[in-house]
């Protein structure tokens, strides 16, 4: 695959593609070992040798996979004093980072990646990307109540509304499974826009964001997404899946 030589730095880790049109004018950067400056200038990624300053440099190997975040866990990869999902997703040799965060004490699905371009467009608003929970509050949620959650209601940072709320479960003891939707991603929105109308969230799991579910991943486990994942979470964000390179 043939792409232009600034993106092709830029996906090596080596700078920003503007900065490496610097780098490319400078007479830095060599393909098979000739000083190239012209911007235009595109590379074969599986065959041209690309150096910056005589140093080798090869785009950095894509890595997308799903975590079941348990309870208790930060969405974090360092912390002197809890713990952090750092400890279940030692065992990738790639350096990932997570997609937005899930609190300490909430559970599910995390998006994690080195794919930068990628994890703007999930957590840009503009893309609208649903992110589905299912939430176990306190109180039972009537046909009432639950045409008053749907409607939206005003928070301390604005006017707040789910995509969906439909009622999963009641419980004898006074409680209720919801089904929430949110494709905004404001600072503990569920657990804010719940406790709006009385209903404390007891507990809190996220199940998909956007096309890609959590399913029966055990807690505490991750798991690569696959080709057909990746293509549906690319065209929602409006990217162009591309097979090779990535895991």
């Amino acid at each position: 695959m043939k792409i232009r030589l600034n993106r092709y730095l830029s996906i090596s880790g080596v700078t920003s593609r503007r900065k490496a049109e610097f780098l490319i004018l400078q007479g830095k950067v060599k393909v098979n070992g000739k000083t190239v400056r012209e911007l235009s200038y595109r590379v074969d990624t599986e065959k041209d040798i690309v150096e910056v300053e005589g140093k080798v440099v090869k785009p950095e190997r894509k890595r997308y996979i799903i975590l079941n975040k348990p309870c208790c866990y930060l969405t974090a990869l360092q912390d002197k004093e809890k713990k952090t999902i750092r400890e279940l997703i030692k065992d990738i040799p790639e350096r990932v980072f997570p997609v937005g965060r899930l609190d300490y004490n909430t559970e599910g699905l995390l998006i994690l990646t080195n794919d930068g371009e990628l994890a703007n467009r999930i957590l840009h608003p503009r893309y609208k990307l649903p992110k589905v929970y299912l939430a176990l509050v306190s109180g039972v949620v009537d046909r009432k109540r639950l045409e008053l959650l749907r409607k939206g209601a005003e928070l301390e940072d604005g006017f707040a509304r789910p995509d969906s709320v439909e009622v999963v479960k009641t419980y004898r003891n006074g409680r209720s499974l919801l089904k929430v939707v949110f494709h905004e991603g404001r600072k503990h929105i569920v657990k804010r826009y719940l406790g709006s109308f009385g209903h404390k969230v007891l507990r809190l799991k996220r199940v998909a964001v956007g096309p890609v579910e959590l399913g029966n991943l055990p807690v505490g486990r991750w798991r690569g997404l696959t080709p057909a994942e990746l293509k549906k979470l690319f065209r929602a964000v409006g990217l162009r899946y591309e097979l090779r390179g990535h895991n």
